[in-house]
């Protein structure tokens, strides 16, 4: 409620909604196999792993903890669209002038477009060249489904946004099983990390299946991390 000041909480406190009449039920945190959770978790469940906001790649060595990989397919059609034409309809493009690579199709929706160029202005102010990761970056919107799966993208709703692939890598190009990938052997800058996770987005280098190039708009997260213990 504090990331998405339009949502509201049932009276029982067990469902929320966005125009006050559908309801989408918070479930619960259930005592099942992770790899069932993933692939159909409840709104509750996506907070099941604590997003680590110090930049500390160990938690990520635990089988299937991946922080904001646990999406309820609802709750973001909920809050963005149902169809790639609406997705569509939304879309902007975010560039930074003082990096002429960082270029990204995004939704104006929920301010993610407003925070992806607040967040490119302040890395451009700083005094760290990050030109290298921006070119030849991975893209932005992309309505499609996520390799291996039935599962929409986050960049189908123009959330989310990849850096330079060959930098960031990639769990399944390294060969690795689901549950057993290995050293994520990282060159992402946790400056650049700091920064996109102060205007809402998180990384998925973080992730046990590690997705070094990935960023995505998820304020609810980052405010999850920062009013509870770890």
């Amino acid at each position: 409620m504090l990331a998405y000041d339009d949502i509201s909480l049932s009276p029982d406190g067990r469902a929320i909604s966005l125009n006050g009449q559908d309801w989408l039920d918070l479930g619960t945190i259930r005592d099942i196999p992770p790899e069932n959770t993933l692939r159909d978790p409840t709104i509750l469940e996506q907070f099941k792993y604590r997003y680590p906001l110090e930049f500390d790649l160990t938690q990520r060595a635990v089988p299937f903890v991946d922080p904001g990989r646990l999406r309820n397919a609802a709750f973001f059609e909920a809050l963005y669209f149902q169809t790639e034409q609406a997705a569509r309809e939304s879309l902007v493009y975010v560039t930074e002038p003082a990096m002429t690579q960082a270029s990204f199709r995004v939704t104006r929706k929920r301010n993610v477009a407003c925070q992806l160029a607040a967040a490119l202005a302040a890395l451009a102010a700083s005094d760290q060249d990050y030109n290298a990761l921006f070119a030849d970056a991975g893209g932005s919107f992309n309505w499609r489904a996520i390799a291996g799966t039935t599962r929409l993208s986050t960049h189908s709703f123009g959330i989310a946004f990849d850096v330079n692939a060959e930098m960031g890598k990639y769990w399944l190009w390294t060969g690795a099983k689901e549950d057993a990938v290995g050293h994520y052997d990282n060159v992402i800058p946790e400056s650049l990390v700091t920064t996109m996770e102060r205007f809402g987005f998180i990384w998925g280098g973080k992730w046990h299946h590690f997705d070094g190039m990935h960023f995505e708009f998820r304020p609810e997260l980052i405010l999850y991390s920062r009013m509870v213990p770890d």
